[in-house]
């Protein structure tokens, strides 16, 4: 059994550390099976070669002596221009001819070496500008418009969240590396990642197999997996697999596959309509045995490996393949990854989030945690995603040119991929030491180093490797470690010699520094731009041989970014196998989200509705609109169907002057409207009510309009004129004519004594007589909705519907007066208000309603009435949004299950919430301030999930509404014997106008629902002040006698 510790430990190097692993031997071919490493590659997470002693970097050793600086100030880093120098400095836009040595101008006292020097200098003047360049090529990578043509390609990794310490049990990884595999078996025990448990082996790759076939690869790593698991008599419950695949890889979403329940052993994926994906990032949502896998294309091979018939490949599919040829059913690869992701997630693991990892290794690369809204070319809209820059490929279309070197040059010449990964060659330590190699080979040429040796040596590939480099940087070895790396190629140093390569060596490795230093501080402004902050602070996770070997460079690093992003604080945080353990947390935190989404899907699943779903309920709304007409079945229809007495719409031959009233709560209006030929113009007064006259006698709230009516009349100078009112009273009322209304209840605060039950026009008209206002002629009182109708009719004469969807919700239409069963005539039609609110109060719609819906009736002072408006209108979603994320809460999905006591209180979440909280332009952090103000201590995530909540709700009312609506289209159209029905509906109400999406999901459902209409929307202004004039002016228009003119508009 392997052994097994919190930070891991090889089993095969147990006991007295000579043990080997049982496989073939390493010279075997690839179809024999892998071989265990000996002891000297058994080495553990931790260790990638030995660590060299610090190095310097900004001051040029003196030919004679070697100086051991401290660390340099940011001040004395911007004097020194970050760079070894001897006497004078670069200029700051030099071409790149003027790296070419022997035309540096630099007098006659520049040596061949200073030159060198200075040559592998970038001062901070130039460091800035990379940064800029950068910043660039990172915003045409995110961009959909321009992604193709970047360089840095920023490509999403659908990896959404860091750990939250609550993930646990065993976890498989594989990774590929250079020149082996390593497989681990990993343990989380809940307990914040403090203490995982991690086994693993490394197998060593035959030499060939990174150039061969492809298929050779991927069954070589699973004969790995399939030796590691038989090594240590692994359980053979359904194992989840992460891979550690270091190679640039389109990734793309799950297959998107209907939420309807799949056969056992299928698949059920999240939807790309919602936050979910954004939450569950690599994994599908099992509802069997199978778990599907992420997908990720090759893009290209690096690092020295060009295996077949791989590139354009899902990498994922082709090990899957390979792990079934081996007959391990039970493991599933459930998440990719490169080495930069698991750096930034085994950095997490603490409890403190890290945001941003770097990677100066064999390559370079750094990836950092996003709004997935800005990263165009993934399908997330909402939440985080973690994007992969791949900026190894900066500066491939010429960017960087001004700072290459000859020596830099001829390494990319000589290189598998000439004029590719540009950055990566001046960064990897890959590269380094082949950059040395050519600067050495250089100042040999000119007679300046290794007099009296042959230097052929120097001219073969790959002779002097980076970590000799490292060595020779080391302040206390260095000298030694030169000369034995140089007698060790047959050359004759002298002490100059060894000093001088010190130099060298030391430049180059700096300049790496200086370099991903620019890179990190461009992705540090980025965050900090597109947060909209005035400062960053952030974790970022670092991992490589040249951060981990050499302390020069990360103090390099850390000052240099400094400057560089002054707006940001960073804290470098090393990371401790981000290969290994980090796969596991990523793995595990894929498994968590996956396990968190089944349990909110199935949570949320009632309110999300299905097409079948919707024909219903569009069914039932005809079904009760055919009651409502009919006299005898009104008495028990819940849609009541109304007649307003509005016998047409505006038709634009309205002239004159009107006056209306718009009394629907403590505040009421009182207008002039002037209808002419060149359009409308209105004047109107805001008056307040009183409590008292609210609360007091009917007389005296009617006297109280009067009174506001004359001095609206007087100011306007209309006291000699008897103009035609018409009365907006938006307060249940039975219609008896169209200026006839009796009033059934008092609602929003009045109580007003002698009122119900009575005519509210001849109420007005007996408070004018009181008055002595003898200019007052009602001719009509109508509701908003019938208002709105008006309104918008006289724009465009195809409105004959008319909707409001605000604090309330209602409906009214053009109806055939032959299918008006509860008013006589036959001819023409009539405007239905349909009061379609109430519609369900029959328990037609029980099987549509929640728990949570029922839960806000419940709570409410009309219990059971009212019900469709109960799932529609702005009144009662943030209820509906509140009494969910409870139940998040109680089942531990929110919040991190902790108690909110404010949540608790009774419209504490508001709709317009829902507005704010669900518009695109807001970013994750202001929504996470809006909870913090009601006290709810929200993640990030806990921000994603809110949203998808209130999304839920909002997009399940735009939908009923529109079931409603296609009732009611299509009632029109058959009425009308038409085979497609073109009409427009004018609409009102906050909800409509206010939320960002409920207007577009309303008109998509209408259209799927009913596809033979036409649906124009248009959005009313003031229909309950101007349409209650049109109103007036429609039914003086009727009633005017045939040949005499309409009165002259003033």
């Amino acid at each position: 059994m392997a052994g097994r510790g919190a930070r891991g430990r090889c089993f095969c190097c147990r006991g007295n550390g000579s043990g080997v692993g049982n496989g073939p031997p390493a010279a075997a071919a690839a179809a024999a099976g892998p071989a265990a490493a000996g002891p000297a590659d058994m080495a553990s997470p931790e260790r990638r070669g030995a660590p060299p002693q610090p190095g310097q970097y900004g001051r040029a050793a003196r030919a004679s002596r070697e100086q051991s600086p401290a660390a340099p100030s940011p001040d004395a880093l911007r004097r020194r221009g970050l760079g070894p120098e001897e006497r004078g400095r670069p200029a700051l836009n030099r071409s790149p001819a003027s790296h070419q040595l022997g035309h540096w101008n630099d007098g006659p006292a520049c040596t061949p070496v200073q030159r060198a020097l200075l040559a592998l200098t970038v001062p901070l003047e130039m460091l800035q500008a990379v940064k800029g360049r950068m910043l660039q090529a990172m915003r045409k990578g995110l961009s959909r418009q321009t992604h193709a043509q970047a360089n840095v390609r920023m490509l999403p990794t659908y990896i959404c969240s860091t750990p939250d310490g609550t993930e646990k049990g065993d976890l498989l990884v594989v990774e590929l590396c250079q020149s082996h595999v390593r497989t681990l078996w990993v343990t989380l025990l809940g307990d914040g990642n403090q203490s995982p448990q991690v086994m693993y082996k490394i197998f060593n790759m035959p030499g060939d197999i990174t150039q061969g076939k492809g298929e050779a690869l991927f069954d070589f790593i699973a004969q790995c997996v399939r030796q590691f698991l038989a090594g240590i008599s692994s359980p053979q419950h359904r194992l989840p697999l992460g891979f550690v695949f270091p190679f640039s890889c389109r990734q793309t979403r799950l297959d998107k596959v209907s939420r309807t329940t799949l056969p056992r052993g299928r698949s059920r994926l999240l939807p790309s309509t919602s936050s979910a994906g954004s939450r569950a990032g690599l994994v599908a949502e099992a509802s069997g045995s199978a778990t599907c896998s992420p997908q990720a294309e090759l893009i290209s091979w690096s690092k020295g490996f060009s295996c077949s018939d791989v590139e354009g490949k899902d990498v994922v599919q082709l090990l899957q393949s390979a792990i079934k040829k081996q007959e391990l059913y039970h493991v599933d690869v459930v998440a990719l990854m490169n080495d930069t992701v698991g750096t930034m997630m085994t950095c997490s693991m603490g409890g403190t989030p890290c945001e941003v990892a770097l990677v100066v290794d064999t390559g370079t690369n750094s990836c950092f945690m996003a709004e997935a809204q800005q990263v165009e070319m993934a399908e997330e809209t909402s939440g985080w995603m973690c994007v992969n820059t791949e900026w190894g490929c900066f500066g491939d279309d010429g960017a960087l040119s001004d700072i290459l070197t000859p020596y830099d040059q001829r390494v990319d010449q000589e290189s598998s991929n000439p004029g590719e990964k540009r950055f990566e060659k001046l960064v990897g330590s890959l590269y380094l030491g082949e950059i040395v190699r050519h600067a050495l080979t250089t100042l040999a040429a000119e007679k300046v180093l290794f007099i009296g040796s042959s230097v052929a040596v120097l001219r073969t590939k790959d002779v002097l490797k980076t970590q000799q480099v490292l060595e020779i940087i080391d302040n206390e070895e260095g000298m030694a470690k030169a000369r034995s790396a140089l007698e060790a190629l047959g050359l004759q140093p002298s002490e100059r010699d060894c000093c001088r390569v010190q130099q060298i060596c030391r430049a180059v490795v700096s300049r790496a520094a200086a370099l991903c230093a620019a890179g990190l501080a461009a992705i540090l402004s980025h965050m900090c731009q597109s947060r909209e902050l005035e400062r960053l602070v952030v974790n970022v996770g670092v991992d490589g041989e040249l951060y981990r070997g050499y302390t020069r460079f990360r103090e390099i690093l850390q000052s240099v970014t400094g400057l560089l992003a002054p707006e940001c604080t960073a804290t470098l945080l090393p990371s401790v196998d981000g290969t290994g353990r980090g796969a596991a947390m990523v793995t595990a935190v894929a498994l968590r989200l996956a396990a968190q989404r089944r349990e909110v899907d199935q949570l949320l699943a009632p309110l999300r509705l299905s097409r079948t779903d919707l024909e219903r309920v569009q069914a039932l709304m005809r079904q009760e609109m055919e009651l409502g007409l009919g006299r005898e079945s009104n008495a028990n229809a819940s849609v009541r169907m109304l007649p307003t007495y509005v016998r047409g719409t505006p038709d634009g031959t309205e002239r004159g002057e009107f006056l209306a009233l718009d009394l629907g709560g403590t505040n009421f209006r009182v207008l002039v409207v002037r209808v002419a030929q060149d359009g409308i113009r209105m004047a109107s007064e805001i008056y307040v009510i009183p409590t008292a006259v609210m609360q007091g006698t009917g007389e005296a709230l009617f006297n109280h309009i009067i009174e506001c009516i004359m001095d609206f009349q007087l100011k306007q100078d209309l006291m000699e004129q008897v103009l035609p009112l018409g009365f907006t009273f938006s307060f249940p009322c039975q219609q008896l004519g169209l200026d006839k209304a009796v009033l059934l209840s008092w609602t929003k605060g009045f109580s007003a004594s002698g009122c119900v039950g009575q005519d509210v026009v001849q109420l007005l008209r007996e408070a004018a007589q009181r008055k002595q206002h003898l200019g007052l002629k009602v001719v009509a009182v109508v509701n908003d909705t019938v208002g709105t109708m008006m309104s918008c009719g006289y724009d465009d004469p195809k409105c004959e519907i008319g909707l409001i969807v605000g604090t309330g919700t209602n409906a009214c239409y053009m109806e055939e007066m032959q299918n008006v069963g509860t008013v006589e005539g036959e001819q023409g039609r009539m405007c239905i208000n349909m009061e379609w609110g109430a519609f369900g109060d029959n328990g037609c719609l029980d099987d549509i309603f929640t728990n949570f819906d029922r839960l806000v009736d419940e709570k409410t002072i009309n219990a059971g009435k009212q019900r469709f408006e109960k799932l529609i209108s702005g009144m009662y979603l943030g209820e509906i949004v509140r009494h969910i994320l409870l139940a998040l809460v109680e089942k531990q999905l929110l919040f991190r299950g902790k108690p909110c006591p404010k949540l608790q209180t009774r419209d504490i979440f508001p709709t317009k919430f829902l507005s704010t909280i669900e518009s695109d332009k807001l970013a994750l952090r202001q929504v996470r301030a809006i909870l913090q103000d009601l006290e709810l201590q929200a993640s990030f995530e806990d921000s994603v999930l809110v949203r998808e909540v209130c999304q839920t709700v909002s997009l399940r009312a735009a939908q009923l509404c529109a079931a409603g609506l296609a009732a009611v289209v299509e009632k029109m159209r058959e009425n009308r014997g038409l085979a497609r029905l073109a009409v427009t509906v004018g609409v009102d109400g906050t909800l409509y106008k206010m939320h960002p999406h409920f207007s577009q999901h309303l008109q998509q459902m209408l259209r799927d629902l009913a596809p033979n209409c036409t649906v124009t929307f248009l959005r009313s202004e003031d229909g309950s002040g101007k349409g209650a004039a049109l109103v007036a002016a429609v039914a003086c228009r009727g009633a005017e006698p045939r040949g005499q003119p309409p009165p002259s508009p003033q």
